[in-house]
């Protein structure tokens, strides 16, 4: 890659000069905070900003993961950088921003780099979403023909295929991929009444029957977080994926809301004392994210999840936020897969399926890169 406009300069930064800079923003992914790097303390995290003649213009947090008996790293930026995307729409844009970041971490000892930045491809209303899965000829999101396609997501795709990046093919295990299918519901001058209207009749009938059968919705402080997880397990055995184990949470609870008071949320769900549904939120600026969910096989009659999420949907639209992110969905649109019923349950929030421009790896050695490349394939 080769720089063609103005030079920037990108160098490590402390962790307070990160927080103040995402705190100017909008918004930006709560895994860009340094507090994230705390959470995955099986990686070695690193702040770097970028400086145009001298102002702090743009943040990354790096996640770096040691290959064994070799000192070279996988530096990893998830839901990053947070750098002024727009603009690299604008021709040899994006390689303004990104050859100073490359050239940083080759000098760290990274063999390859992998990032996902967070801008969006396509949009598809829920209506379209519901109208495709009703077809038995459409499999795959990506096969509907999208509402609305995003010029500064096409752009960044182009130029990151142009640099010699690769759309990475595996984001399990070692590497931790974060979804490329989010649906989300836009919060932004809409009132509770709008909301409701927008969801499908299932969803304000199950809303209206948790608050018929007395649940109770309350938030949660760092002491609840162990009932919470004794319902995210007995979820996990029913669902069929491997929970996470409660000190994981305790140290996201601790680092999130160590870095701002506000930043994660516990919701519980009760029904006549028992815990029916329980949640976690996390909310950045103008952007709030549904990030864990369990709830109880008894008493799913009294729809104790309906209730959380709605409770949680009017709290970000109070606390100002502009997007309620209910996070990954599968590309999946075949009523034989049984992640389907997740997307609808989404889709009935009457909100929209983004794709985003998806995980993208740089190789820098080619050897090392090739080598892990075949070991994650084999996972």
């Amino acid at each position: 890659m080769t720089t063609s406009g103005p030079r920037l300069g990108v160098r490590p930064i402390d962790a307070a000069t990160h927080v103040e800079h995402l705190r100017s923003l909008p918004s930006a992914s709560f895994l860009q905070t340094p507090a994230w790097g705390k959470v995955k303390a099986d990686w070695r995290s690193e702040s770097i900003g970028w400086f145009d003649d001298g102002e702090l213009i743009g943040v990354a947090l790096v996640l770096h993961r040691r290959l064994p008996g070799l000192g070279r790293t996988l530096a990893y930026v998830p839901e990053g950088p947070v750098i002024e995307w727009a603009s690299t729409a604008e021709p040899d844009g994006l390689v303004t921003w990104l050859d100073p970041m490359v050239e940083h971490l080759r000098a760290a000892r990274a063999f390859a780099i992998r990032l996902g930045p967070p801008v969006v491809t396509r949009r598809w209303q829920a209506s379209t979403v519901k109208q495709a899965i009703a077809d038995p000829a459409l499999t795959r999101l990506g096969d509907v023909p999208a509402d609305v396609v995003e010029p500064v997501g096409d752009a960044v795709v182009h130029q990151l295929r142009a640099g010699g990046w690769r759309l990475s093919q595996s984001s399990a295990g070692f590497a931790a991929g974060q979804p490329r299918h989010v649906f989300q519901l836009p919060l932004a001058d809409r009132d509770e009444d709008g909301l409701l209207a927008g969801m499908n009749q299932q969803w304000r009938r199950n809303i209206k029957k948790a608050a018929k059968s007395d649940v109770k919705v309350r938030l949660g402080g760092r002491d609840d977080l162990a009932a919470f997880h004794t319902l995210y397990a007995e979820t996990a055995e029913r669902d069929g994926f491997t929970p996470r184990p409660l000190a994981y949470f305790h140290t996201m609870w601790d680092a999130l809301n160590g870095e701002d008071q506000d930043r994660l949320s516990l919701y519980l769900g009760e029904h006549a004392g028992d815990l029916v549904a329980a949640t976690t939120l996390v909310r950045v600026g103008e952007h709030a994210w549904y990030s864990y969910g369990a709830s109880s096989s008894a008493k799913r009659e009294v729809r104790g999840s309906n209730a959380v999420q709605w409770q949680m949907i009017r709290d970000a639209r109070a606390a100002g936020a502009a997007v309620y992110d209910l996070r990954g969905i599968t590309e999946t649109l075949d009523e034989t897969d049984p992640h389907l019923g997740l997307v609808q349950f989404k889709v009935g929030t009457g909100g929209e399926a983004v794709e985003y421009a998806g995980e993208w790896d740089l190789p820098l050695n080619r050897l090392l890169y090739r080598g892990f490349d075949l070991y994650l394939r084999r996972r």
